[in-house]
């Protein structure tokens, strides 16, 4: 049986896990990592800090393990971008975070381009992206080295290779998403056209060997973290969805092996690529769900995270939330949106505005989730779950109920670790088929709406509307 090293670098931080098809999940180590929130949408992370959490966090993780590994598993974050040497690995900038909104003007100068951009990546043109950070990071930073995404930096202090997987590529705004390649001309009209760009590997592809680790070990399956955990949550037949519930929620739908493109104002990547094949996802995002929740306890408004159910009201009593905190992403696509809480009197309780916050979560996916099914040309029959936010019944209930959706939980807290882990499985033994490596999972918790729906419409309409003002308020800013 093999056992493999999967880590999981995020936002907030980086977690390791060690895992065997045998024995589970045998080890688990965490280790934080702080961004920093700068003036002007500014979000950067200080690429030492990623680095040590994680060979910390993997280093504790095999020797909690007690045992030799086979593989090493990389997710990364998408979108986050440095500078960096790429002969001595030195970085020349910060990591500047797929957060990270000063790439604005970037996108705002190639607005006529925006249409063919659309169709030839399957994304929105925007600062979320990674390409627009890459020529701020040129515009303002640095001409020196080059700039990546952090996997690549990551994965090169390794092994000493210079790639990316073709899933975190397709987050760039300039791959040609039906030949999985980088284009030249996107390139060009983004200012990137003398960058030297890593070589695009598949995600059951071994891409080099590390001792970071102790034995000469295999690296193996990179990925976006969100892709990661729709392999997880075994997401691998097209029209299967999931919505993972972290510092932002981030629905993903498999769409086979068509490059789906939305007509819906989502966005369309690379799931990933196994077996020979490259295979597609539509997904949508929620900017702000454990952050919206942090301004909740900073506010004093709930203790943590673990306290929601506690404290949250079972009717809101009018109180609407649009949870805007750092703009709106798809359909909106308003970077400059605010939240909103309406509906407030003098009776209006913590309480009430706790679960306002959680149901505007709910709302925000439900609406993503109707797009996904109008790309897919057929609703979708439930929803997966996963990331810390699903341990609120008061929200996985509230999403049902929202979305007329089952809603069913994911087992494990490390599902995004867990897809990379299988990946590496199939990079180790080609004749594994991905659903074999994956294997069966039953939910801990399954969610059935209890509104009816008509209660459930006529929420999502007065929300809708709110969240349609949020936009326009931000566009007129």
């Amino acid at each position: 049986m093999t056992t493999i090293l999967a880590i999981d670098q995020g936002t907030s931080g980086t977690k390791a896990i060690v895992v065997d098809a045998e024995d589970g999940t045998v080890a688990i180590a965490e280790e934080p990592v702080r961004p920093s929130y700068l003036p002007g949408g500014g979000v950067e992370q200080n690429p030492h800090e990623l680095l040590d959490s994680v060979l910390t966090a993997g280093r504790r993780a095999v020797s909690a393990a007690g045992r030799p590994i086979d593989a090493v598993a990389l997710a990364n974050q998408g979108e986050t971008v440095l500078a960096w040497d790429s002969a001595t690995g030195t970085p020349l900038s910060q990591a500047i975070v797929w957060q990270d909104r000063r790439a604005d003007s970037i996108c705002a100068e190639l607005a006529e381009y925006g249409e063919a951009i659309a169709r030839r990546t399957g994304l929105v043109l925007d600062p979320y992206f990674s390409a627009p950070k890459m020529a701020w990071v040129r515009r303002h930073l640095t001409r020196e080295g080059v700039v990546t995404t952090t996997d690549t930096w990551l994965v090169h202090h390794l092994t000493g290779e210079f790639v990316t997987d073709a899933s975190t590529a397709s987050r760039s705004l300039i791959l040609d998403l039906d030949s999985a390649s980088w284009d030249g001309e996107l390139s060009d009209w983004f200012h990137l056209g003398e960058e030297r760009l890593p070589r695009i590997v598949a995600s059951d592809e071994v891409v080099g060997t590390t001792r970071a680790f102790g034995q000469e070990t295999p690296v193996a399956g990179l990925i976006v973290d969100q892709q990661a955990a729709l392999v997880a949550e075994a997401c691998l037949e097209q029209g299967t969805a999931k919505c993972t519930y972290g510092t932002g929620a981030f629905l993903l739908a498999n769409t086979g092996l068509n490059p789906v493109r939305s007509s819906a104002g989502l966005t369309t990547s690379v799931a990933w690529q196994a077996a020979g094949q490259t295979l597609y996802c539509v997904d949508g995002q929620v900017y702000t769900v454990a952050s919206a929740v942090r301004w909740l306890q900073d506010l004093g408004l709930v203790q943590s995270a673990t306290d929601l159910d506690a404290v949250v009201a079972t009717d809101s009593q009018g109180v609407l939330c649009v949870p805007a905190f750092a703009g709106l992403a798809g359909p909106w696509w308003a970077p400059e949106a605010t939240a909103s809480l309406t509906g407030m009197t003098l009776a209006t309780r913590r309480e009430h505005l706790i679960l306002a916050v959680l149901q505007g979560i709910a709302a925000q996916v439900t609406e993503l989730a109707s797009l996904v099914g109008r790309d897919l040309g057929r609703p979708l029959s439930r929803l997966r779950a996963d990331g810390g936010l699903t341990n609120s019944a008061a929200l996985m209930q509230a999403q049902a109920d929202i979305a007329q959706l089952p809603v069913a939980v994911y087992p494990n807290a490390h599902a995004t670790p867990l897809g990379a882990a299988a990946l590496a499985r199939c990079a180790l033994d080609p004749a594994l088929s991905l659903k074999e490596a994956v294997g069966d999972w039953q939910p801990t918790t399954a969610y059935e709406p209890r509104w009816s729906e008509d209660r459930a419409q006529e929420f999502r309409t007065t929300w809708a509307q709110a969240a349609t003002a949020c936009a326009t308020k931000g566009d007129n800013s």
